[in-house]
C-alpha cells in the first residue's frame, strides 16, 4: 500500500483523516464550484490539510444563484480557514472565459502558483428529467445543462493550466457522477445528464494524456451516494438525523458526506507518487481503501461496489462489508 507521507495506516480517531500534519501547507489549490457538496467538502479538507484554497461559484451573500439557496461561496471560504487552511472566495462564473481569466490572473499576481485545480462546477440539478427521452425533454434545459456541466470545465482548464504547469507536480481533479466502468455499462438518468458524466470522465482521460508528459497528473474522481445539502433537503432531514430517511429509501444508508470525497483529494494531492493514477477514474470508496481515511463517522463506504452488488442487483439493503 503506498501513498501518503509517513504512516498512512495510521489515521487519527477523532476526525479520520491520515495523521499527515498539514503536508499540503504553502500549497495552493482552486476549487471551481464550490458554493455547496462535494466542492465544499473538497474546499474544506484541503484547508485541512494547510492549502490556500481559492472557492469559486455564482452563489455569494450578495448574489443568490437560480438554485435560491442559503450556501455561499463566503461561507464555504470561512469553512475553509477553520479548518486551518486559508480560503479565499472569488465570485466566479465559469461560462465566462473573461471572469475566469480574471480570476487566474489574480490567483497568479498573488500566490505565484497553482498545485491543484478540482474541476466540481455543475449547476444542473434542476434540468434534467429523469428517465424522459431525449425529444420528450426540455432542449433548452438540456443544452444549459450540458453548458454548465461540461463547457464550463473546459474553460477552467484553458486558463488555469498553464499557471499549474508552472511547476511539476500538479494534480487535476475532475469531479463528475459515476466510475468510468459503472457509466459504461449504465443508462444515468436521462441522455443529457449521461452525456454531461461521461463527457468528464473523458476529460479527465484526455488531459491526462497532454499533462503526463509535463509532469502533471489528471484524474476523475466520483464520491458516493452524497449527502449533500440539496440532497439532506429532499429527504427532509438533516446530517445529525439522517438516517431517519432509511425507511422510505433503505439504500441511502451506504451514502456519504461531502467531506468523504473531500478527503480523497487531500490525499491524493499528498501523495507524492500520485502520477501513478494518471488518468484513472477514481471514487472516493476506492481512495479510502488506499490511503486509509475515512468519513466523519469513522466509516469508509465503498458505495459503488455497493451499488452494483446490492442495489442494483435487487438485494435488500444491507451495507454490511460495504462501509
Amino acid at each position: 500500500m503506498s501513498g501518503l507521507p509517513g504512516s498512512v495506516k495510521a489515521t487519527d480517531a477523532f476526525n479520520g483523516r491520515p495523521d499527515m500534519s498539514q503536508p499540503l501547507k504553502g500549497k495552493v489549490a482552486l476549487v471551481a464550484g464550490a458554493t455547496r457538496g462535494a466542492g465544499r467538502g473538497i474546499a474544506v479538507e484541503l484547508g485541512a490539510t494547510g492549502a490556500t484554497v481559492y472557492v469559486t461559484g455564482r452563489t455569494t451573500r450578495a448574489q443568490p444563484s437560480e438554485y435560491d439557496r442559503p450556501e455561499t461561496i463566503e461561507d464555504t471560504a470561512d469553512l475553509v480557514t477553520e479548518a486551518g487552511g486559508q480560503g479565499i472566495a472569488v465570485p466566479t462564473d465559469h461560462l465566462d472565459p473573461a471572469q475566469v481569466r480574471t480570476l487566474v490572473d489574480r490567483i497568479a499576481d498573488e500566490q505565484g502558483r497553482l498545485d491543484i485545480l478540482v474541476n466540481d462546477i455543475w449547476g444542473g440539478e434542476h434540468l434534467f428529467a429523469w428517465d424522459r427521452p431525449l425529444w420528450e425533454h426540455d432542449l433548452d434545459d438540456g443544452l444549459r445543462l450540458l453548458r454548465l456541466a461540461v463547457e464550463t470545465h473546459a474553460i477552467t482548464s484553458h486558463h488555469a493550466l498553464p499557471l499549474l504547469l508552472r511547476r511539476p507536480g500538479g494534480l487535476v481533479v475532475e469531479v463528475t457522477d459515476g466510475t468510468a466502468e459503472y457509466n459504461r455499462d449504465t443508462y444515468r438518468v436521462s441522455f443529457f445528464y449521461d452525456l454531461a458524466k461521461a463527457s468528464v470522465l473523458r476529460m479527465a482521460f484526455a488531459l491526462a494524456h497532454e499533462l503526463g508528459p509535463r509532469g502533471a497528473t489528471a484524474v476523475a474522481l466520483t464520491p458516493g451516494w452524497l449527502r449533500s445539502e440539496i440532497m439532506l433537503d429532499q429527504f427532509g432531514v438533516r446530517e445529525n438525523n439522517w438516517r431517519d430517511a432509511l425507511e422510505r429509501v433503505p439504500h441511502f444508508a451506504i451514502s456519504e458526506t461531502p467531506h468523504y470525497v473531500g478527503r480523497a483529494v487531500a490525499a491524493l494531492a499528498a501523495d507524492p507518487d500520485a502520477a501513478r493514477w494518471n488518468g484513472a477514474s477514481l471514487s472516493s470508496g476506492s481512495l479510502a481503501r488506499e490511503y486509509g481515511f475515512t468519513d466523519l463517522d469513522g466509516s469508509r463506504p465503498d458505495a459503488w461496489r455497493y451499488i452494483v452488488e446490492v442495489q442494483d442487483a435487487g438485494k435488500p439493503a444491507d451495507t454490511t462489508g460495504y462501509r
